[in-house]
């Protein structure tokens, strides 16, 4: 298997982002699955946030991995990987010079692309889990991410969630990162064509949606014209193996295969999100 040096794939990708087309992103976790991604003919992966908190930890997804551990998934995924992997990143795992070293280490990983969003994470106790902060704090943390990136051809991607603002709000943020260096905007929460149409009004830089198979978001010639470059569908491929194991080991121990419980439920059972609630409720509440 021929190896393709970091550069390479962050040019690839480069060379994505400045196409007229839109591509969606295969879902790795692991090396394995960069392989498969590519030998089916995948143009870009996505090593998502929740994900390698999944497989690194069996945690449910609120912020509990860090960034080491993170970048190690990451380093595992960049040593095999023949298709450019666009990291999320999260918060960039603090504030903006805790951005700064998430940049460093995920550049030293290989990736081709992160994205840098600005929620406040972790979600603090009896608060919604997308609070966001302010606009200025996001534009620091974007420029802080580009005063260390080495490679220039490494993408810095700003995501924002369009789905729990005011449309002036989100447009005036999207504004802002990309005046701030961005290399593209990817939103979430984007309902369909006609909000997705006044937010890329006058935006001159690509754009990056996370749909979760939105049927309203569906048609790629559209989403190209309006500048979409790169479409996350979801995790699908992790959920898959997850539930493929689980029948798998029923099956080996003599145990009555599908008892009606679908992958996402299965990962309930075994991340005991009731115990990470109740923990929150004991030593994060601090008006009781």
């Amino acid at each position: 298997m021929q190896k393709i040096c970091a550069h390479q794939l962050r040019t690839a990708f480069r060379a994505l982002l400045s196409s007229n087309s839109c591509y969606h992103t295969a879902s790795v976790f692991d090396p394995l699955s960069a392989c498969i991604a590519t030998d089916l003919g995948f143009e870009v992966g996505i090593l998502g946030g929740s994900v390698a908190a999944l497989q690194v930890l069996a945690a449910p997804d609120i912020a509990l991995i860090t960034l080491s551990e993170f970048a190690e998934q990451a380093t595992r995924i960049g040593r095999v990987a023949r298709l450019p992997i666009i990291a999320d990143a999260d918060h960039g795992y603090g504030n903006a010079l805790n951005a700064m070293r998430t940049v460093i280490e995920l550049e030293r990983s290989g990736v081709a692309a992160l994205t840098l969003e600005d929620t406040v994470l972790p979600a603090q106790f009896g608060r919604k889990s997308y609070d966001l902060i302010s606009v200025e704090e996001g534009v620091g943390k974007l420029r802080a991410a580009q005063e260390v990136r080495e490679d220039k051809a490494m993408a810095i991607i700003a995501r924002t969630h369009a789905g729990v603002q005011p449309m002036v709000e989100v447009m005036q943020r999207i504004r802002a990162y990309e005046e701030s260096g961005a290399d593209a905007i990817c939103l979430v929460g984007v309902s369909d064509f006609t909000q997705l149409e006044a937010l890329a009004e006058g935006l001159r830089i690509p754009l990056m949606l996370v749909t979760y198979g939105n049927p309203h978001l569906r048609d790629n010639h559209r989403l190209a014209q309006l500048g979409v470059r790169i479409v996350v569908n979801g995790h699908a491929p992790y959920f898959a193996a997850v539930q493929a194991t689980y029948e798998s080991l029923r099956e080996q121990r003599g145990i009555a295969v599908g008892n009606g419980l679908n992958a996402t439920q299965l990962v309930a059972q075994y991340t005991r999100p009731d115990d990470y609630i109740a923990w929150a409720h004991k030593y994060l509440n601090l008006q009781q």
